[in-house]
């Protein structure tokens, strides 16, 4: 027979509001008490209503996150390490997270977001793929719902963050590209309404500068931060009369994608074109040639963003509302670095 709330309060001799305000974290109930009746609970098979818990607490013990994604697409690298990283952040908390996927921009994407806050399945939201005045920001912002961003606009903005440093990572990329004697360096962005496209063009920019090489437009190109994109991206940058030295492209899909058709035209990367990207998925190790990536810590950036949003639900203020991580460059032969030199 299941335990009731009741039996653990006979056995304990404490009142059913003790027991359930002990289970439920409130800080007016010791820690010795706490422990003893989590651990009855345990003993006696206790398992709380979580319905009766979440109406008392007007809680919903959940957090949601959308993948912003044409088509659904888990099995991504990118996503697979950052929704691990967040479902294991929010185990950790005893928490649920909800995750969808919607078209950006699209009445699917904003339907879930709708249905979530005017429902309260979640307590807060963490989000992604953030664009210029993004609705999402303000949706959240106006209904008074937490929530955190992975990337960021710039140092001014206001809502909470985690984001990698593109300034350092792009800044010794390029370094080492010029220290082959590499001139014509070409740029595969993606929507330039998003933030991340924004933020590692500027990078981009900034880093030629900083290593004394020329900005050069025509080899400026928007893709969709996919293999297919970077693939046919590439084919057009190389049919150019002045083809580039060297492609550095937005994320590791892309570049994976710019690495088939620099093979497709007779090239071979990391000697006639050197080819990077950015986020140092594990398969960027596997690729013909191995590829030169930025490597983000992604997982530790998706438990960050958890770590953060449960505060914010919580009414717990950030020690600093922007936790920046740090790339580091991993060298292999795409560029003709030497395969599996890291620098930190």
């Amino acid at each position: 027979m299941t335990a009731k709330i009741r039996d653990l309060a006979r056995q304990l001799n404490l009142s059913i509001t003790t027991i359930s305000r002990a289970l439920d974290g409130y800080p007016d109930v010791s820690t010795e008490t706490r422990q003893r009746v989590i651990q009855a609970a345990r003993e006696m098979g206790y398992e709380p209503s979580y319905a009766a818990r979440h109406l008392r607490r007007q809680r919903a013990d959940a957090i949601g996150y959308v993948l912003p994604s044409e088509a659904p697409q888990f099995s991504d690298p990118f996503s697979a390490s950052f929704l691990t990283g967040l479902c294991d952040e929010a185990a950790s908390n005893q928490i649920d997270i909800m995750i969808s996927s919607a078209p950006p921009q699209s009445d699917q994407e904003m339907q879930q977001y709708q249905r979530w806050v005017q429902s309260k399945r979640v307590d807060g939201v963490i989000l992604n793929r953030i664009r210029k005045q993004d609705w999402r920001i303000q949706y959240l912002a106006a209904n008074h719902i937490p929530f955190v961003v992975l990337g960021k606009e710039n140092a001014a903005s206001e809502y909470p963050c985690v984001y990698a440093d593109d300034r350092a990572g792009f800044k010794e990329l390029i370094a080492h590209l010029a220290q082959q004697g590499r001139r014509r360096i070409a740029f595969i962005g993606a929507d330039p309404d998003l933030i991340v496209h924004a933020e590692r063009f500027a990078s981009f920019q900034q880093a030629l500068n900083t290593s004394g090489l020329s900005f050069i437009p025509e080899l400026v190109r928007q893709s969709d931060l996919s293999e297919t994109g970077g693939y046919h991206t590439t084919l057009q940058l190389l049919a150019l009369p002045q083809p580039p030295t060297a492609i550095l492209c937005a994320n590791d899909l892309t570049a994976i994608g710019a690495l088939h058709a620099v093979q497709e035209a007779g090239l071979t990367a990391g000697k006639d074109v050197a080819v990077a990207g950015y986020d140092g998925i594990q398969e960027s190790e596997y690729t013909t040639p191995p590829l030169t990536t930025l490597a983000q810590p992604t997982y530790d950036m998706a438990r960050q963003t958890v770590l953060m949003l449960t505060s914010l639900i919580q009414g717990v203020s950030l020690p600093q509302k922007q936790v920046v991580f740090q790339p580091h460059l991993i060298l292999r032969a795409s560029t003709q670095g030497q395969a599996g030199v890291t620098r930190r």
